[in-house]
C-alpha cells in the first residue's frame, strides 16, 4: 500500500466511525456546498495528482475540454470564493470523486476549527450546539502526512504541465 493509499484508509476509517456516530452527518458525495466556495484553488501534492490525472483521462473528451476552459479560467480567477472546476454542476457530484484529493476527502471531518476552516452548515449547527459531542479530526497530523508525499502545487499549475505535455 502507498503513503497515499494508506492515508486515503485512515481517513475513510475515521469517516466511517463519524457516520456510524452520525448518519445524518452533511458531508457526502452530492453535497456540493465546499464545492461552490473554495477559498482558493486546492493544492495537491505529486501523489494527489497523479491519482487524479487517472480520473481525468477517464472521462470523456468533451467533459475534459469543459474542466480544462474551467481550470484555464480560474487561473485567471481572483474573486473569491471560487467554484472548482470539477464540480459538475448539473449533477452536484465531482467528475472524478474517487481520485478527489486529501482535501476534498477530508473536508468536514478533520477540520481547523481554530482556523475557521470548516463549511457553513457545519458552522450553523456548531453555532445551535448540535455537534458539540463531534470529536474532530486532526488536520495538522493529516498535513504532516500530505508534506511526504511531495511537492505541492496548485490544481492550475498541475493541470497547465499536463496540457503542456499533451
Amino acid at each position: 500500500m502507498t503513503p497515499l493509499e494508506r492515508l486515503h484508509a485512515d481517513i475513510d476509517a475515521r469517516v466511517a466511525a463519524i457516520r456510524s456516530e452520525r448518519p445524518d452527518w452533511l458531508c457526502r458525495q452530492g453535497c456540493q456546498g465546499c464545492c461552490h466556495r473554495l477559498a482558493d484553488i486546492p493544492r495537491l501534492s505529486l501523489a494527489e495528482w497523479r491519482l487524479l490525472d487517472e480520473g481525468l483521462t477517464l472521462l470523456p473528451s468533451q467533459i475534459l475540454r469543459a474542466v480544462a476552459e474551467d481550470v484555464a479560467a480560474l487561473a485567471e480567477q481572483s474573486v473569491r470564493p471560487i467554484v472548482c472546476p470539477l464540480l459538475d454542476r448539473a449533477s452536484g457530484s465531482c467528475r472524478v470523486y474517487p481520485q478527489r484529493p486529501i482535501a476534498c476527502r477530508t473536508y468536514g471531518f478533520y477540520l481547523q476549527r481554530d482556523k475557521g476552516l470548516y463549511c457553513k452548515d457545519i458552522e450553523a449547527q456548531v453555532g445551535n450546539g448540535v455537534l458539540n459531542d463531534v470529536v474532530w479530526g486532526n488536520h495538522d497530523a493529516v498535513d504532516r502526512r500530505l508534506q511526504a508525499l511531495g511537492e505541492t502545487r496548485a490544481l492550475t499549475e498541475w493541470f497547465a504541465q499536463r496540457e503542456a505535455v499533451g
